[in-house]
């Protein structure tokens, strides 16, 4: 295989976690964190790159022992890689932004059981070299992180006419606070993957189109 096919497949990897296999509007996975964390844009926008740091971390040591792990132990031995690398994260945002911390509260610690992370270990990580499985780490989680604060965007705006703290609708705005409530959430996230999908399947359509004529 020759160097440009090898970057052609690494740039399909990592645009499959943003676009194809978007754990979020896609997959439909991590709803729990997604819901709970993103009532400001700041805090998805956290609370992807937490998880975006796992994601990668996980997914190297994860393919360096890949060869190494017993299949019948193999998913615990996963957990321990991944609870290693979310204390490592969970000590770095105690002591250097411990505003995010207090934030993200119980789910920087359930981090270790999301299930994009032990699925990415179990269905790629597990079964590809290191670059291609840190590569495959890095798209799924600017994915999620994407999602997450584009989620944590329209709630915010809404909820409280801001977005990352800034006032953008100004002071005659008067906010609609359902948005930063968890049935906001789901009202949001319901939205946004009704129009996405939307824009999914006609684009399939489009090249479907393309393809027959």
């Amino acid at each position: 295989m020759s160097a440009s096919d090898d970057k052609r497949n690494l740039g399909q990897v990592f645009m499959n976690g943003i676009l194809n296999e978007n754990p979020t509007f896609r997959l439909v996975l991590g709803t729990c964190p997604t819901l709970a964390t993103t009532t400001s844009a700041m805090n998805g926008f956290g609370m992807g790159l937490s998880v975006t740091f796992v994601l990668v971390c996980s997914n190297i040591v994860i393919s360096l022992l890949r060869k190494f792990i017993p299949d019948k132990v193999r998913i615990p031995s996963f957990i321990v890689v991944i609870a290693a690398f979310v204390t490592i994260l969970q000590l770095l945002l105690h002591a250097y932004v411990p505003s995010l911390y207090e934030s993200l509260g119980i789910f920087l610690p359930l981090i270790v059981v999301n299930c994009i992370i032990l699925a990415r270990a179990e269905a790629f990580a597990s079964k590809n070299p290191v670059v291609s499985s840190a590569v495959d780490g890095f798209g799924m989680g600017l994915g999620f992180t994407a999602a997450l604060t584009l989620i944590g965007c329209v709630r915010e705006l809404l909820g409280s006419g801001s977005i990352f703290g800034f006032q953008i609708l100004g002071d005659a705005y008067e906010p609609m606070l359902i948005f930063v409530l968890a049935s906001g959430g789901f009202l949001t996230y319901g939205l946004l993957l009704g129009i996405i999908n939307a824009i999914t399947n006609h684009r399939k359509l489009m090249k479907l189109e393309k393809g027959e004529n």
